[in-house]
């Protein structure tokens, strides 16, 4: 016998919170049993922070904009600010520590533009210390060559400075092959350079000295053809398009396609985690509780009760009664998601609404204060972070209210809409201006670093992650939470034929008949 009843909310919670950590922890599992993969580091993000959409922090009340109310000269409904000073305090994140092998391709290059900056200038110095009695008078064309190599040094040190100098985009676990190509290439051009001046200039101690500046030159001009492949291999190579990348979120299944160039698989990834960033609407998992959730509703709702007795098929019997129970209330269930949409956008209408009105009025007010500010004296004037903290009261209960709604309260803490807020001011924006950041979810670089989740990802190919991209290419780049499909297709040849019309072939003649009517 089947008796289907409610139960309570904190069995339903512990469900949810149970499927969840199975689900984070059979996902972790699964991320470490993959064979080939790499991590990727983002140079710029913070330590992995935990999961805030679960459950509030200590560092922030999650009622910061319900839990008390004071009367103020801006509405009766607001909040003081003596009992909102104690929410929202960010807690400083640990400290991130210096990691040297970030910098070891830095030092690597620096060490070697220095190698290559003093080559030629050691050719000029060392026959001047050894043997100057011997060498030859440096005539005009000779002064000439020191000027030419002096300006040829400066410009390859510039653009030495503008390709290869430049902070560090990402900590990758695989060499760059072009990069790695490119140092091994210079470093053969000086070996081989040093060999032929240790041979044909030290020890025969050549008196030519203008041949030997010669020599400095074509070390300098070798250097400058180096450079210039460097540009084409690593900055105009990869411009022009060559494949189609669509990249899926696992989770929510946002898709963004992107066109990319002759690009191995790791550098693929780089460019796909840089453009997620700005492209992506932030990651939210409160928005997807509600399916989990309905569905552990169901199955915890059904109680099974044994009238005839215990028996051997017991366990079997009731999971059949189960899957059968479930099967009957599945054609109905249509219906109650139907109406729990329909009231969930109605609460939203409703709190934008209130929370639209509660702007509006906080912005008039500022209004008034910026014109009875203008009548007193250059001294007495409000901060904008001030006139940010006397108004906000006044928003933050609708302001809250909205944001639990439409679950974003973990992506926006009291201190992030204060400074919001007073960015406004000072800029004169209006309230829809204000309102926008809350309103219409944002790409995650918007938001404050905890809402960016981990700057760690794990890439996760079949094929080396060194080689090139390749049409039906696919591999994954996965974090914490989520992960990123990455599926790659060849863009087409496209052939372009001509066809001539000619001038006169699309011309005709109309023809009046006298009953015509005009």
């Amino acid at each position: 016998m089947l008796q289907l009843g409610h139960v309570r909310n904190s069995a339903r919670g512990s469900i949810e919170r149970s499927s969840r950590d199975r689900h984070k922890s059979h996902s972790r599992d699964s991320s470490s049993r993959s064979d080939k993969n790499v991590t990727i580091n983002a140079s710029s993000a913070q330590p992995q922070q935990p999961d805030q959409s679960s459950a509030p922090t200590d560092a922030q009340d999650d009622n910061w904009g319900e839990t008390t109310t004071a009367v103020t000269g801006t509405s009766d409904h607001s909040l003081s600010q003596e009992d909102l000073a104690g929410f929202g305090k960010e807690t400083e994140g640990p400290v991130e520590k210096l990691n040297c092998v970030r910098f070891l391709p830095l030092a690597l290059i620096l060490l070697l533009g220095l190698l290559v900056l003093i080559t030629p200038l050691f050719f000029l110095v060392l026959p001047q210390l050894m043997w100057p009695e011997r060498l030859q008078a440096c005539g005009t064309a000779c002064e000439g060559l020191f000027l030419s190599l002096a300006f040829k040094l400066l410009i390859l040190l510039l653009a030495g400075w503008a390709l290869f100098v430049r902070p560090a985009r990402a900590s990758l676990s695989r060499i760059a092959v072009f990069r790695a190509l490119l140092g091994l290439l210079t470093l053969l051009l000086l070996l081989s350079y040093w060999l032929f001046f240790g041979v044909r200039i030290l020890d025969t101690q050549d008196e030519n000295y203008q041949g030997i500046v010669q020599f400095a030159v074509s070390l300098v001009d070798a250097l400058l053809f180096i450079h210039y492949l460097a540009v084409v291999l690593l900055e105009i190579r990869h411009l022009q398009p060559c494949f189609s990348l669509c990249v899926v979120r696992s989770t929510d299944g946002e898709t963004h396609h992107y066109n990319l160039g002759q690009l191995s698989i790791q550098q693929a990834a780089l460019v796909i985690l840089e453009h997620y960033y700005k492209d992506f609407s932030v990651h939210n998992p409160a928005l997807l509780t509600a399916a989990k959730s309905r569905a552990a509703k169901h199955l915890a709702g059904l109680k099974v009760y044994n009238v005839d007795g215990a028996g051997s098929d017991t366990a079997t019997s009731q999971s059949r009664a189960k899957i059968a129970a479930a099967a009957r209330q599945r054609d109905t269930s249509h219906n109650e998601l139907y109406y729990e949409e329909a009231e969930h956008d109605r609460r939203v209408r409703k709190r934008r609404a209130r929370l639209v009105v509660a702007v509006e009025e906080a912005f008039t007010h500022v209004r008034r204060l910026q014109e009875e500010e203008k009548k007193k004296l250059p001294g007495d004037e409000m901060d904008p972070r001030e006139a940010a903290q006397a108004i906000f009261p006044s928003m933050a209960q609708a302001l809250q209210k909205y944001l639990r709604t439409t679950r974003q309260q973990h992506c926006h803490s009291m201190d992030s809409i204060q400074a919001h807020l007073a960015f406004c001011i000072t800029n004169n924006m209006t309230p829809k201006a204000f309102l926008e950041s809350y309103l219409m979810a944002g790409p995650t670089l918007q938001y404050m670093r905890e809402c960016w989740r981990t700057g760690q990802w794990m890439l996760v190919s079949e094929a080396s992650v060194t080689s090139p991209l390749r049409h039906g290419s696919e591999f994954q780049l996965k974090s914490s939470d989520f992960s990123l499909v990455v599926t790659s297709k060849a863009i087409p040849h496209l052939k372009l034929s001509e066809e001539y019309v000619h001038p006169k072939s699309h011309k005709f003649v109309l023809q009046l008949q006298s009953e015509t009517s005009v």
